[in-house]
């Protein structure tokens, strides 16, 4: 008889005799009966689902793939049971295709349910930043380029296609859904944020949360949504890795707080994982106010909070616990469920604590019966296992490459284009391909990227030989990234003198052969902006030339170039634009499509301009336009790009605003609409931006907010109707007690291209 029928068999027997087994009862009533049957040494083990690049799982894949097995039967670790599952397993041991995964993580689940006492299967978690992070899955743009897009339904589908990928070979939990605003670009892992506003970062995460989770969790294309880093780290201290968020109640609760609130309240959401950095002085592993108060008491927060990386540690070297058991038992009594690293404050001395009466059981319960409910929800108890055939079949499908390229083509961004130089002429009779990201595939990937691709991925120098066959391409790297080592730039200049255009790729990289580290990405952060190397001298050297150029930016954040801003004629933001990438760049280059990507953060000409987000205090407008300063004694205060700009081969024209309500209750809606017309020759995409300001309020508000967005496509001549509602949290603020109001008075609202380029202006006013 086949091993899965007896299985099966078993199962149905030990339902019978044991409530939990039986799924016909109530989670709750099932999670009361398992836990009453565990150990503390079992309950401790279910706390613990550790990265599998951890050296203490072995140096090597055999000897990782062994220790996972024996971790799974509660053989490995001295003094706990049975582990509760694995984090980002497959992509650290199965750089092999869907398949052997699904295999694999099938074989480890009946390793937990036959191999131990009480058989509880196993939670899978792995990342899921741009696509599932594992070999053969879909690589989709990554951060700052998916919020570009400025398309809520491309959003949702980009991971609702990662869901079903990840739920495909086994795994049940995607981690790394970056919500928190991007407010320092120094910040290397701010490449896999979406956005400088708070605001949009809420539509994204409500978004994300209900497209990976959907109305059913169980199902088989879905997966629970772990929205990361709760309660933010992007406005760390000199914009370094874990550097402490010095932050006020009210900046929190304004800035940070709101994707959570939108991916938690509206979308569902049942992961969190805890940040690194001190929160106004307590470590947010350590923090009961955050994880408990906080989140689950005012958010509603119903899933499980997962420690960061080696994040239970952060309450050693912060110096709020002695050692790793003082460590543990801050961060159960504090609301962190899980530890993810090999930790001991999740380990043998928690249930020393226990033992010793330093640590009440209730708190051990607490977290462990999370866990369990989890694990219910998912429907692992009775669906354990996964359909190897089915796998292959899903993942990497040919609907998900196909919408990889969509999500690339609609997040490039058109910064600069003066005298028409884009889009180019098809029948040029030669091209120059110049820069150290012109032929590197692996940099338009970002990090959160599987260690082994297995996919071809084209790059920029490959789209362009796809689009211009006919003429003679000619490339030269011309520099690294970093460093001085490989100088080209006269061979660069000598291309470039041959040629009709000369396209130069130029930003960041995940991997550089002459320095051999990454310029961005998680724990690479800037002290500046500007381009690193002997970039700058390239683009210099190829416009000097007088061959009309084309600078195109692969980069994870937003780059200071105020040289290349004022002088190139043609500049192309394609940042992390994933395995479709080099093709999409190549298509906007060339105009069969025309771009529609806005920026979804404010471009500095400076990094001693930070902060330089556009919703900023009335104090710093007052100084800028009509004090004295104007500008720094060295520079101007002005950014090079703002926030929601981008360019396009057609135009548009705006008119007809109206305010339907003028007059509203402070409970009531706000209804607008507004006329846009695409007045050029081309098809395109525009992104109508919604901005409010409240006049005169009881405390400091920003100049501009923004509230609504909608992309729209129109063809030459057409004119579509927009229409937003704004509803009273759209108008609301903290006051002086950080209660949340909406107070009356006249609201004005900028309708437009950018946060900048406004076209049309109205207001209301809101009565008591």
């Amino acid at each position: 008889m086949p091993k899965r029928i007896l299985l099966a068999a078993w199962l149905a027997f030990a339902a019978a005799a044991q409530p939990y087994l039986d799924p016909s009862r109530p989670v709750e009533e099932r999670v009361r009966d398992l836990l009453g049957r565990m150990t503390l040494e079992e309950k401790v083990g279910q706390m613990n689902m550790p990265c599998v690049y951890l050296n203490e799982l072995g140096r090597d894949i055999p000897s990782k793939i062994e220790s996972c097995r024996r971790f799974a039967a509660g053989t490995l670790e001295r003094g706990i049971g049975p582990g509760g599952g694995f984090f980002t397993l497959p992509n650290n041991v199965l750089p092999e295709a869907p398949r052997r995964q699904a295999e694999f993580l099938n074989e480890l689940q009946r390793i937990a349910l036959t191999k131990t006492r009480l058989r509880i299967p196993l939670l899978q978690t792995e990342e899921g930043t741009h696509g599932l992070m594992c070999s053969g899955a879909t690589i989709f743009p990554e951060g700052p380029a998916l919020g570009s897009t400025w398309d809520l339904d491309l959003i949702r589908r980009v991971y609702e296609a990662a869901a079903r990928e990840a739920r495909a070979i086994g795994v049940h939990q995607l981690f790394t859904l970056v919500v928190e605003p991007i407010r320092d670009p120094r910040l290397g892992r701010n490449q896999e944020a979406y956005s400088e506003d708070p605001w949009f970062c809420a539509r994204y995460a409500e978004t994300i949360a209900r497209a990976v989770q959907g109305a059913d969790v169980a199902a088989e294309d879905k997966v629970v949504a772990g929205l990361c880093h709760y309660p933010g780290q992007s406005q760390p201290v000199s914009g370094m890795e874990r550097g402490a968020m010095e932050i006020s109640e009210r900046t929190l609760r304004n800035v940070f707080l709101p994707p959570w609130e939108a991916g938690i309240r509206r979308g569902g959401a049942l992961g969190v994982m805890a940040t690194y950095p001190a929160i106004d002085g307590v470590p947010a592993h350590g923090s009961e106010w955050l994880l408990t108060k906080v989140l689950r008491e005012e958010l509603g927060f119903e899933g499980l909070v997962l420690g960061e990386g080696s994040g239970l540690s952060t309450l050693v070297y912060e110096g709020l616990a002695a050692d790793q058991k003082q460590a543990g038992a801050l961060a159960l009594r504090a609301g962190v469920d899980v530890g993810i690293s090999w930790e001991p404050a999740y380990m043998q001395p928690l249930v020393e604590s226990v033992r010793e009466g330093l640590v009440p059981m209730e708190l051990i319960d607490r977290a462990v019966a999370r866990i369990l409910r989890q694990k219910f929800r998912l429907g692992l108890f009775e669906r354990p296992f996964v359909d190897p055939d089915r796998a292959e079949k899903i993942v990497h499908a040919e609907q998900h490459q196909s919408l990889a390229l969509e999500a690339a083509r609609k997040s490039i961004v058109l910064l600069k284009n003066e005298r028409n130089t884009l889009p180019l002429r098809k029948d040029l009779k030669s091209i120059a391909v110049i820069g150290p990201n012109a032929h590197d595939w692996r940099n338009l990937l970002g990090d959160y990227t599987a260690r082994k691709v297995l996919q071809p991925v084209a790059t920029v120098l490959d789209g362009v030989r796809r689009m211009a066959p006919q003429a003679r391409i000619e490339y030269v790297r011309g520099c690294d990234i970093q460093g001085a080592r490989l100088n080209e730039i006269e061979k660069a200049r000598d291309a470039a003198r041959r040629a009709e255009v000369a396209i130069v790729v130029v930003g960041e990289n995940a991997w550089d052969a002459a320095v051999g580290r990454p310029t961005d990405g998680e724990g690479y952060d800037v002290a500046s902006l500007d381009l690193t190397g002997l970039q700058e001298e390239l683009v210099k050297a190829v416009h000097a030339t007088g061959t009309p150029t084309v600078v195109v930016l692969v980069n994870g954040r937003p780059l200071s170039i105020p040289w290349i801003a004022e002088n190139v004629p043609a500049i192309v933001e394609a940042w992390l634009p994933g395995e479709m990438g080099g093709r999409a760049v190549a298509e906007v280059l060339f105009g069969d499509v025309n771009p529609g990507g806005r920026l979804p953060v404010t471009v500095p000409r400076h990094s001693g301009q930070l902060p330089v987000y556009y919703n900023r205090p009335p104090s710093k407008d007052y100084w800028i336009e009509r004090g004295w300063g104007r500008r720094y004694a060295d520079m101007s205060a002005k950014p090079l790009w703002e926030f929601g700009h981008g360019l396009s081969y057609t135009s548009f024209e705006y008119s007809n605003l109206r305010i339907e309500t003028p007059r509203v209750r402070r409970d009531g809606e706000v209804r607008l609409a507004a006329d846009v017309a695409n007045t050029g020759a081309r098809a395109g995409a525009e992104v109508v931006q919604l901005y409010i300001r409240d006049v005169v309020s009881s405390v400091t508000t920003p100049v501009k907010q923004l509230r609504a967005f909608e992309r729209i496509e129109l063809k030459p001549g057409e004119k579509k109707t927009v229409r937003f509602t704004l509803k009273p949290e759209d108008l609301s603020l903290l006051d002086r007690n950080l209660r949340r109001v909406v107070e009356p008075g006249e609201f004005r609202v900028m309708i437009g291209r950018s946060s900048e380029d406004i076209r049309l202006r109205g207001s209301f006013e809101v009565v008591e």
